[in-house]
C-alpha cells in the first residue's frame, strides 16, 4: 500500500508541468511573485497562484510575506522542497537524454497506425 502511494504521490508532482517549472525557477532561491511570472513562460496568473499555494500546503515551500508599501511576498523552497531538487535534475536528465528515441518511437507508431487506418 505504502509503495502505491508513493508512485502517486510522485506522479501528481511530476505530472504538474507549472509544479516542476515553479521548482526549477526557486532552485536559484528565494523570489517574488512577479519574478516567477515572468520565469515561468506561459503561466496564467491564476495557475500561478494556485501551483504557490499547493505549493505552500504540501510543504515545498514557504511563502513570507513583509507588511511594507507595497507589500512584498517571497517564496523560498523549504528543507522538503529542496529534497526534490535532485530527483526532478534526474528525472530532466534522462528526459533530455532520451528525447530523440521518444520522438522517434511516437513517429513510428503514428505511421504504423496511419498505415493501419488506410488499409481498413
Amino acid at each position: 500500500m505504502r509503495a502505491k502511494l508513493g508512485a502517486e504521490l510522485a506522479l501528481e508532482l511530476v505530472a504538474d508541468k507549472w509544479f516542476v517549472l515553479v521548482m526549477a525557477e526557486l532552485r536559484h532561491g528565494t523570489r517574488r511573485y512577479n519574478e516567477l511570472k515572468r520565469a515561468v513562460s506561459g503561466v496564467s496568473q491564476r495557475m500561478l497562484t494556485l501551483t504557490l499555494r499547493k505549493m505552500e500546503r504540501d510543504g515545498f515551500l514557504r511563502r513570507d510575506v513583509y507588511p511594507e508599501v507595497p507589500p512584498r511576498t517571497e517564496y523560498t523552497l523549504t528543507p522538503l522542497g529542496r529534497s526534490l531538487l535532485e530527483p526532478l535534475r534526474e528525472l530532466c536528465l534522462w528526459a533530455n537524454a532520451r528525447y530523440v528515441e521518444v520522438e522517434s518511437a511516437r513517429r513510428s507508431y503514428d505511421a504504423r497506425k496511419r498505415a493501419q487506418r488506410n488499409v481498413a
